[in-house]
């Protein structure tokens, strides 16, 4: 059974491929699930872009609708839709969620974000870390990850796994399946390890 749920924010600036690396992350954590060694990750999207749980299957399977459906969805950041997502966010007692939020630091995430538990960082630029991890620190979330977003990279790199797992991730490019990246390994190594410290 576990004691309490893990609920990670997926967050940091737009355009830096969190999308892909959830999806990425999903796929990773899935083969173990399968054999009992994790519990499912379920995935949160809690940013109005159109782009849900669903939409990275979609893209391999059929863009165009997927381009389609994902501009049907697409709504405004209303502080309506934020305290639905902090609802949503809040009542999850599942016992891995992934939660996708939007590129921004603003009072809508800051919403939302507190009724998580832990935050992982991911960004394309890297003179944008300092902003959401103040952000972070300023709504007591415990900062697990912080990973550079490198597409013209050509590997990952991982600098350290501890306290906080810090390094690279090369290309996150939608479509492409990036679950057997060293640093996507490493990160669902970290999240089911989250889960196992509470599981009995």
């Amino acid at each position: 059974m576990l004691n309490q749920p893990i609920k990670v924010v997926l967050c940091g600036p737009p355009q830096s491929g969190k999308s892909c690396l959830r999806e990425g992350l999903k796929q990773a954590i899935l083969p173990m699930h399968r054999v009992g060694k994790a519990p499912y990750p379920y995935v949160l999207t809690a940013c109005p872009d159109g782009e849900g749980a669903w939409y990275s299957e979609a893209v391999r399977n059929n863009p165009e609708l997927a381009r389609e459906l994902k501009a049907a969805y697409k709504r405004k950041f209303t502080w309506q839709f934020a305290q639905e997502k902090a609802r949503d966010v809040q009542n999850i007692h599942l016992p891995l969620t992934i939660i996708d939020v939007g590129g921004k630091t603003t009072d809508e995430n800051k919403l939302i974000m507190p009724h998580a538990t832990h935050a992982l960082i991911l960004s394309g630029d890297r003179n944008k870390v300092p902003e959401w991890r103040d952000f972070c620190r300023n709504i007591k979330l415990c900062i697990i990850a912080i990973i550079h977003s490198d597409y013209y990279g050509e590997c990952d790199c991982i600098e350290s796994e501890s306290p906080i797992l810090t390094g690279s991730i090369h290309r996150l490019q939608r479509g492409e399946d990036v679950s057997g990246r060293p640093m996507v390994q490493a990160l669902a190594r970290l999240l089911v390890g989250l889960c196992s410290e509470l599981w009995e």
